[in-house]
């Protein structure tokens, strides 16, 4: 039945969210028997890409300039790095450094969240490396103390990495303890389960397959509703001085 306009989708000056019937499927340079959509990007105001990669058997990503992350998030991966091959299963990730040649082609159907940034170096500090793991071999931890809200980093929290990236899992009925705002910016994408989201003075409701960037200062807080946990995967610059990359 025709929706007759109505979509939860919305963009605003410090936000948006998109939800999956309003999604548009495009293909990038490079892609082969794999489509895009597009979530986030320079257009937005946002100083990453993402985008959700939908593959056919045997379809492949392109090449990018930037460092890139990707997640499993339905189906399975082979990583081509250095003439090695890695299989990258369903919650299985990755992270790639600017200018490392790689190959990300599916074994089978596959959804894929791909974030990629241009790389913020920083004198004195190694660059940092090829990692190749599944979200299940990552320690989980409280946030706030809060057994209730689970946290799992899939990156190093080290000065060698500009950007972070965690899976969070809430308990119905689970919440932020405060409405956060700051200087970073997030991507995220809504695995499992559903809530309430603040963003600015809007109120929203969200399920899984949903995507949500809010730019710095964005007010934000998500409370998790239903009968099933809530988990989203979620970026955030990291690790970096608010003016670096600015020009005299």
């Amino acid at each position: 039945m025709h929706n007759l306009g109505w979509t939860r989708s919305s963009q605003q000056p410090n936000h948006l969210l998109l939800t999956a019937d309003s999604f548009v499927r495009t293909t990038l340079p490079g892609m082969k028997a794999c489509s895009a959509v597009v979530h986030a990007g320079p257009a937005l105001g946002a100083k990453f890409t993402e985008y959700t990669a939908e593959f056919e058997a045997g379809g492949e990503l392109g090449d990018t300039a930037a460092q890139r992350f990707i997640f499993v998030i339905e189906g399975g991966v082979q990583l081509e790095v250095d003439n090695k091959s890695s299989e990258v299963g369903a919650r299985g990730y990755a992270y790639l450094a600017e200018g490392v040649r790689h190959r990300v082609a599916a074994t089978k159907i596959s959804r894929v969240a791909v974030i990629e940034k241009p790389y913020q170096p920083l004198d004195s500090v190694e660059p940092p490396h090829l990692i190749i793991s599944n979200e299940d071999a990552v320690s989980s931890h409280p946030l706030d103390d809060d057994p209730a809200l689970q946290v799992k980093c899939l990156l190093p929290d080290g000065m060698s990495f500009d950007f972070a990236v965690n899976t969070m899992v809430y308990q119905p009925g689970a919440s932020l303890r405060m409405v956060e705002m700051h200087v970073m910016e997030h991507g995220l994408i809504m695995l499992e389960g559903g809530g309430i989201y603040r963003l600015g003075d809007s109120w929203y409701p969200v399920t899984a397959g949903d995507f949500i960037w809010m730019g710095p200062w964005c007010p934000q807080w998500f409370g998790a509703l239903g009968k099933v946990p809530a988990k989203y995967l979620i970026y955030k610059n990291w690790n970096r001085h608010p003016l670096t990359g600015l020009q005299r």
